[in-house]
């Protein structure tokens, strides 16, 4: 499954929403998506799941690429 996941990439400040950043990750789980970036130091804000025609428009950005973790 991917996932997207909507980030922070400064933890010690309050999340303003010009800053998010996203990133698309593969895996089996929201849980085994925070396990993988648990080394990074980001504040992950959301982790939505990817599926059908929403996965679809997004493979069709040309900002899709999957994070290598």
């Amino acid at each position: 499954m991917i996932y997207k996941v909507y980030y922070q990439e400064n933890v010690l400040e309050v999340p303003v929403r010009e800053n998010t950043k996203s990133m698309y990750i593969e895996a089996d789980s929201v849980r085994e998506v925070r396990q993988l970036l648990k080394d990074r130091d980001l504040n992950i804000e959301y982790i939505q799941l990817l599926e059908g025609k929403h996965l679809e428009h997004e493979q069709a950005s040309t900002h899709f690429e999957l994070e290598q973790v």
